[in-house]
């Protein structure tokens, strides 16, 4: 079963009601979830935050949902993205997949269905980048979100777990400070000012206490580096 604890979502939803329940729903299900309203909020949003998984309307206030999806497809790597819809003509709907959307939902809907949904395109997601990264005697299970220590899993808490990936994913590559406040919070989550060296310096002693060859070094004033011994 796919464990989403490291997914992070962008819900596109000018609806307030909607939009909350939408938010939730998915948080609920993968962990952090981030609201927008508008076109030029989400374009500003994946400027600067990678996402997982967009979950996107069509009527916005400043045009059609489908216009980000071309932004979406050039970010590396690129997000799965479900579009929402009141329009169920089939016309539509083969519009939005040719653009680029990996799945439509149309209103309205149950969120057992959404979830359900946004599972099965994460999965193909993840199966189609690869689905295990090593480093070292540390692997990561990039369906799965585990990790493993010559092949013993350990349990690494949510906020650890998104920062390990997000260091796996550039391994060997300086990753900011920022690049990893970014994916451990949410915009609305208060940071405290240490609170990223916190939670490395537990994941550290974590894969230490493991017997981890790779080693997470820390970068004076940019961020960390994640690389095998």
């Amino acid at each position: 079963m796919l464990r989403e604890n490291g997914v992070r979502v962008l819900v596109v939803e000018d609806d307030p009601q909607l939009g909350i329940w939408l938010r939730d729903a998915l948080a609920t299900a993968f962990g952090s979830s981030d609201i927008v309203t508008t076109l030029d909020e989400a374009r500003a949003a994946i400027a600067v935050r990678s996402f997982e998984l967009v979950v996107i309307d069509r009527g916005l206030p400043d045009g059609d949902g489908l216009a980000l999806l071309p932004h979406l497809r050039q970010q590396q790597p690129s997000p799965a993205t479900v579009v929402l819809t009141a329009l169920d003509d089939p016309v539509d709907i083969a519009r939005a997949l040719d653009e680029g959307a990996d799945d439509y939902v149309a209103k309205p809907f149950e969120p057992i269905e959404l979830v359900a949904r946004a599972r099965a395109v994460l999965r193909r997601l993840f199966l189609d980048r690869g689905a295990m990264v090593s480093i070292a005697n540390l692997s990561y299970d990039v369906v799965n979100r585990a990790v493993c220590v010559d092949q013993a899993p350990i349990v690494v808490p949510r906020r650890e777990l998104a920062i390990l990936e997000a260091l796996v994913r550039r391994s060997g590559r300086v990753v900011l400070r920022e690049t990893l406040e970014s994916a451990a919070y949410g915009f609305e989550d208060e940071i405290q000012s240490n609170a990223i060296e916190a939670h490395v310096s537990r994941l550290r002693r974590r894969l230490r206490e493991a017997n981890c060859k790779a080693a997470i070094r820390p970068v004076r004033g940019l961020g960390y580096l994640l690389s095998g011994e």
